[in-house]
């Protein structure tokens, strides 16, 4: 039986594997170019690396490489074949960025005399790079594999986990470096970059609430129910105060990248329409993200009963 994949899946593929790429090599520039020549420690398998090369001067793609492929050996049954083979993916092309950018630049003396700017740029070329590769379905392995996995499972912020993880790594570098002030900039570099890959991860995911109030309201639902992504949405008894008058009230939850769609709409049916639209924390349900609980097994509800 032969199996059809359309093309928008095979372009969708193809291009989640290329911004991995790219990810891993933002990840790669921030690492080897700004951090490691400035001994800033990084969290994750790359600090454990770092680590290791100040300390006994092993090549930073061979321990990134064999530590990783134990990570995903562990992790495969949890995160399963599809987000493991873009993570093995992720971490040969993070090994080749990392070895081609210490064979072109063994020495690089960027911000080498201000280690507050090496350790900012850092952090935001890996954030930038780890936001790329979650975002499309990957990983450049290291811990934000155990945040994929912790994610999976609970509703936690991508980058707290790995903040957490990653500060006991830092915090070792004080092994090698003996220097605090290195381990603080190390600390730095691990805010900076958890800020900025939860702003990259979830910046597709955010969601607005509109309210509209409009006398022409069947035909904007209508016409946000028709156009893609079909958004669904709720009619509410409203009176108003000031007129007396009793009139209905929309309420529709969207994406924030889809709220330009549903002003473009309102505007050609309804240009006096009324309109209040607010971020909200977060949507579950249908079309939007699933909950992340963990549920009860049968036997600990009957031994609770």
């Amino acid at each position: 039986m032969s199996i059809k994949i359309s093309k928008r899946a095979l372009y969708r593929e193809a291009f989640d594997y290329f911004m991995i790429a790219v990810g891993c090599v933002l990840y790669a520039i921030g690492w080897t170019i700004f951090l490691l020549p400035n001994n800033i420690g990084n969290g994750g398998v790359a600090g454990l690396s770092s680590i290791i090369y100040w300390g006994m001067g092993v090549p930073i793609s061979v321990t990134y490489f064999v530590m990783n492929a134990i990570l995903l050996a562990l992790a495969l049954k949890t995160l399963g074949l599809r987000f493991c083979i873009k993570t093995i993916y992720g971490v040969m092309m993070m090994t080749l960025a990392t070895g081609v950018l210490r064979g072109l630049y063994p020495h690089p003396t960027i911000l080498n005399d201000d280690p507050v700017m090496g350790a900012m740029m850092g952090a935001i070329f890996c954030g930038l790079g780890l936001g790329f590769c979650l975002s499309h379905n990957g990983s450049s392995g290291g811990s934000d594999i155990v945040a994929a996995v912790v994610n999976k499972y609970r509703d936690i912020s991508l980058g707290r986990v790995i903040v957490l993880v990653d500060m006991f790594i830092v915090s070792l570098s004080y092994v090698v470096l003996h220097d605090w002030n290195q381990v603080i900039y190390g600390y730095l570099t691990l805010v900076i970059s958890a800020v900025v890959l939860d702003q990259i991860v979830n910046s597709g995911i955010r969601s607005v609430q509109f309210l509209i109030i409009s006398e022409r309201y069947e035909e904007i639902c209508q016409k946000i129910t028709e156009l893609p992504p079909h958004r669904g949405c709720t009619i509410i008894d409203a009176h108003g105060y000031y007129t007396g008058n009793t009139t209905k009230v929309v309420l529709v939850v969207t994406r924030k990248r889809e709220a330009g769609l549903l002003y473009s709409v309102i505007n050609d049916i309804d240009p006096h329409a009324f309109v209040t639209q607010s971020q909200v924390m977060g949507v579950f349900g249908q079309g939007f993200e699933k909950f992340k609980v963990k549920h009860k097994n049968h036997k600990e509800v009957g031994a609770e009963a």
